[in-house]
């Protein structure tokens, strides 16, 4: 590809690689779209480590959306019930501030909020933990990540003293046994399953187990699919261990000289035995054996798990107890084997480096550790005590905030929580009192946008320079092939501004992004996530290269963690963690008799504010549905096709029926893509709940109790370009 750019691809956290170049001429073959635009050719990065120049259909068709709907200036009202107005990027950040400086006054630094995203590169989120947590003095930052990986993050963190998947994609090609658990991952994260894929057909002796409530694409190609019921991941995994105990699977030199908390956690596993554990799941005893003889046979076993296990009211113990089965087992630390949570964004692992949750900082530290707050603050220039030492406000705490008038600024980037939040009509209440909400995205309109004060208009992918970290901590240089659209700026240059308006220009001194991310790396000097070996000139010549990096010169493998079997606790030892099962928080009742659970379809992603905008994608999912067993489906005289009146606690929405065997019977499945811009009352997330895990704070998005009702006989519900939520906005 002549004069081509290498970049990553946007969506997922795979973290393909891309290769894109501008449209060939101007002649009759040329690449348009629908409205006769030129589109940039994108094709897979052979050279690319983590995807080998594979790239899926959202990757493949990403250029498609980069002049679309594009929000080109900043916009303005006093009000919600006004219409915006264009004005300079001066007029909108002298308002920011101001704002920012009132509340700061009047109601301190804790009535401020920012909610970012895993689109960021690291780059953004780095700026913007030094002016929130650093410069503002509030750790009032989140991300969407919160909704997708934060499980993950305080699982790893309370079993191995750290943050950071152990594993590598070259595992997929050496394990013997993948056990994939609450992950479509034929769906989500298609590139890294074609490779396991393929190499599980070739070697007849390699086992795949999944577990999900759904016969997904996933689940067809598993030697053994465990359908069982929503809520008892935990039981299923006590139960395996009680028989991998029971039948001597233990590496007890390991366990000894490894591990801490193990007689606690084998007294839990003992109040397992398969066949209660088996009728409570709702599978037979021999596929409870069977799998739990697949894992302890393997010398190498595998796990993998997305959104099924993490979005759960008991989340960071369903990773620990995966994580339980590793370490009684010693798979861990050796080609083929470990536990590997596959990233949902392409950079929340970026964002985990530089401190992008609320109880995080920079390098893999905490907000609650006061020698971790020191070293910032040190480094940052701050005085002692600058950095607040309680945890910031979380996703879902920052609306509780807005209920309670709390929350006086908000400044939402790069997501879309119109449609992504739980219990969406709460959200939305809570953000028509948002006294002063900024939304800086790409798009417009999105669902947030008709909530917000203020417009910031964001340069997208390809538009400009920056790091991204993928889920085997690989990281990637993604150069800006092409000018921002309209007067977009970067993120991270609109927070530096905003920084140095508020008094604060030499924290904020950067000329680029390659600035930007020399003084991160210096700050991950020492720390499990050490990154001072890498700069984007590095990463020019060098290509994509996996943490820990250190600029020690010290050639070392950082394909695996922990390979030495020693971890970040203070005595080197991984903690076994004793769980029991407390099942869904909201079982279902006579009431609401189902479990709805939603997740993503292949060719879209999250709220359609990009590939919603990809004709491809839409012909290939053009609408929402509701799937049901066909069991549950003749119960209540619904036919395929008719439309479906799905009701909870907090709100309902309307789905045409897709009546398949795929769903457990008592379970219902429903996308969670579509919001009102795209579709008429069928948001999933009208339906579901904010409880949360007590450790990681991540709400259970996939699980509510529902009640069904036919509404009507057949039809659909058919998707268009979302009309302008405001007369005299540019798009």
């Amino acid at each position: 590809m002549s004069d081509s750019t290498k970049t990553l691809c946007p969506y997922c956290g795979v973290g393909c690689g891309l290769e894109v170049s501008p449209p060939a001429g101007l002649g009759k073959q040329t690449n348009r779209d629908a409205e006769g635009t030129p589109i940039w050719k994108v094709r897979g990065d052979r050279e690319h480590p983590s995807s080998q120049g594979l790239v899926c259909v959202k990757g493949a068709t990403i250029a498609e959306a980069i002049d679309k709907s594009r929000l080109l200036y900043p916009m303005m009202r006093n009000s919600l019930d006004e219409e915006f107005r264009r004005v300079s990027w001066d007029e909108a950040l002298n308002a920011i501030v101001n704002r920012i400086q009132t509340v700061r006054l009047t109601s301190g630094p804790d009535a401020l909020c920012m909610y970012g995203s895993g689109q960021f590169q690291t780059e953004d989120y780095y700026i913007a933990q030094k002016l929130m947590k650093g410069c503002l003095g509030t750790n009032n930052f989140d991300a969407n990540s919160r909704l997708c990986m934060s499980s993950a993050v305080a699982g790893y963190i309370q079993s191995f003293g750290s943050d950071g998947p152990p594993c590598c994609y070259d595992d997929l090609e050496l394990t013997d046994c993948a056990f994939l658990i609450g992950t479509n991952t034929a769906e989500c994260h298609p590139i890294i399953y074609n490779r396991l894929r393929k190499y599980h057909k070739k070697n007849k002796h390699v086992k795949m187990i999944v577990v999900d409530p759904r016969r997904t694409t996933t689940a067809e190609d598993a030697d053994l699919h465990l359908a069982i019921r929503p809520g008892t991941d935990i039981d299923l995994l006590n139960g395996m261990a009680n028989l991998l105990m029971r039948w001597g699977y233990l590496d007890t030199a390991f366990i000894e000289e490894c591990t801490a908390n193990f007689p606690d956690y084998a007294e839990v596993i003992r109040s397992y035995p398969p066949e209660l554990v088996a009728r409570k799941c709702g599978i037979r005893l021999d596929e409870l054996e069977t799998a739990a003889r697949y894992w302890g046979e393997s010398k190498r076993v595998l796990s993998l798990w997305s959104m099924g296990v993490n979005q759960s009211s008991e989340g960071t113990a369903k990773v620990r107890t995966i994580i339980n089965l590793h370490l009684m087992t010693g798979q861990i630390g050796k080609p083929g084997a470990g536990p590997f949570s596959l990233t949902g964004q392409p950079n929340a692992m970026g964002g985990r480096e530089a401190g992008g949750l609320a109880n995080l900082l920079p390098g893999y530290r905490f907000v609650k550790n006061p020698q971790h707050r020191a070293e910032v603050e040190q480094f940052w220039g701050l005085k002692p005590g600058q950095i607040s030492p309680e945890v910031g406000r979380t996703a879902w705490e920052m609306i509780a905030g807005l209920e309670t008038g709390e929350v006086g600024f908000l400044w939402v980037a790069a997501t879309n929580p119109v449609v992504s939040m739980p219990d969406l009509e709460r959200t939305k209440a809570a953000l028509r009192k948002s006294p002063f909400t900024v939304y800086q995205d790409a798009y417009y309109p999105t669902e947030t946008a008709a909530y917000a004060h203020v417009l910031l208009p964001a340069a997208q992918w390809g538009e400009k320079t920056g790091v991204m970290t993928n889920s085997e901590r690989r990281v990637t240089l993604c150069e800006a092939f092409r000018s921002p659209k309209g007067i977009a700026r970067p993120d991270w240059e609109i927070f530096a501004e905003v920084g140095r308006r508020l008094g604060f220009a030499d924290k904020f001194a950067f000329q680029n992004s390659a600035e930007v991310y020399a003084e991160f790396v210096r700050l991950t000097r020492g720390r499990p996530c050490d990154v001072t070996g890498l700069s984007h000139e590095r990463l020019k010549q060098q290509g994509p290269t996996q943490w820990p990096c250190p600029d020690s010169g010290a050639k070392r493998d950082s394909s695996r963690l922990y390979t030495d079997l020693r971890f970040h606790t203070p005595d080197g030892r991984a903690r076994f963690g004793a769980y029991h099962s407390k099942g869904l928080a909201e079982p279902p009742d006579i009431n609401y008799p189902f479990v709805l659970t939603t997740g993503r379809l292949y060719g879209h992603w999250h709220t359609l504010s990009r590939t919603g905008r990809i004709d491809k994608i839409r012909q290939m999912h053009p609408n929402p549905f509701i799937e049901i067993h066909p069991r549950d489906a003749e119960k209540l005289e619904i036919a395929e096709g008719d439309w479906v009146e799905v009701l909870s606690r907090r709100g309902k929405a309307r789905f045409p029926a897709k009546v398949t065997k795929a769903i457990s019977p008592g379970a219902v499945f429903v996308p969670m893509h579509w919001g009102a811009l795209w579709a008429e009352d069928s948001e999933a997330n009208a339906l579901t709940h904010p409880e949360c895990c007590p450790d990681s704070k991540q709400p259970e998005l996939k699980a509510c109790a529902v009640q069904l009702v036919r509404v009507g006989v057949g039809g659909g519900v058919g998707v268009s370009e979302p009309e302008v939520l405001s007369a005299g906005v540019p798009v």
